[in-house]
């Protein structure tokens, strides 16, 4: 990784990046005030900084439910294993460092599609057998779940806990997300843990604002209404307490008193399988 005191230099040289186009997993994490990002990304970050305020706080309420998230599911049912797909950068209390930190034999698939969080992902988990990361784009799913990295940790014979945090939004519609909830449903033991965090629409102006700035720059990035959002799961699944709410307020024991406009559009939601 880099080092914590500086900032990446636009001149890292990683094979296979193009220092011209924001990227989602560096962007994310110059929002939550990492450092292993680049001059595009923070540019593209500023625009919600600065000409959208308090939308920063999406990241963070996103962050802090996908952390609820693994500690409820390994120390509240037997899964041990986890899939987290389009993890991004390292950053605190990732996946495997909650996860292990009540179950030191949990084992964490890392999936992304940056060279960056490959590279720098593989550093951080150089001496953790249990853990990995591969490149891979989380709209390939059979090439995740036959890459020999995932045969080698996960058995799929056993529960799973899959987690989509802040991915499937970047999914358009004519990609079909729903598609690819359905293959892992299809591949995962009864008793898998589905968990997705997505942006929420109420078809209001500031989703939309948003919707066309990630549009615009990215050519993706989708808000969807709850109803959307609860359909990506199809049939097969049961939705766990309490449903899909806010991220801020999902299984949180410190209840936000009151939300902002922009902690409304971004939602949180577990799934087990039938």
């Amino acid at each position: 990784m880099a080092d914590a005191d500086e900032q990446t230099t636009d001149k890292t040289p990683y094979p296979g990046f193009d220092t011209t186009k924001p990227s989602i997993a560096r962007t994310y994490d110059y929002l939550l005030g990492g450092k292993d990002n680049f001059a595009v990304d923070r540019a593209f970050g500023d625009r919600f900084i600065k000409d959208l305020p308090g939308s920063r706080q999406i990241a963070y309420d996103n962050r802090g439910a996908l952390i609820r998230a693994v500690r409820e599911i390994v120390t509240n049912t037997p899964v041990r294993q986890f899939i987290d797909l389009g993890s991004g950068l390292p950053t605190a209390d990732n996946v495997h460092q909650v996860a292990q930190r009540y179950a030191p034999d949990a084992k964490v698939v890392y999936v992304d599609n940056d060279p960056i969080v490959l590279a720098h992902g593989r550093a951080l988990l150089a001496e953790n057998d249990n853990t990995t990361v591969i490149q891979a784009d989380l709209r390939e799913p059979k090439t995740i779940a036959e890459h020999p990295d995932t045969v080698r940790l996960i058995d799929f014979d056993e529960p799973v806990a899959v987690i989509f945090s802040a991915t499937l939004h970047h999914v358009n519609d004519d990609e079909n997300p729903a598609g690819l909830v359905r293959y892992w449903h299809d591949r995962i033991a009864s008793g898998s843990q589905v968990f997705i965090s997505h942006f929420r629409s109420e078809n209001d102006p500031r989703s939309q604002e948003l919707e066309q700035l990630l549009q615009g720059s990215l050519g993706r990035g989708r808000w969807r209404t709850d109803d959307q959002i609860l359909g990506l799961f199809g049939e097969g699944f049961t939705v766990a307490e309490p449903g899909l709410v806010p991220a801020s307020q999902w299984r949180n024991p410190e209840l936000p008193e009151e939300l902002t406009d922009y902690q409304r559009l971004i939602a949180a939601v577990l799934a087990v399988k039938n």
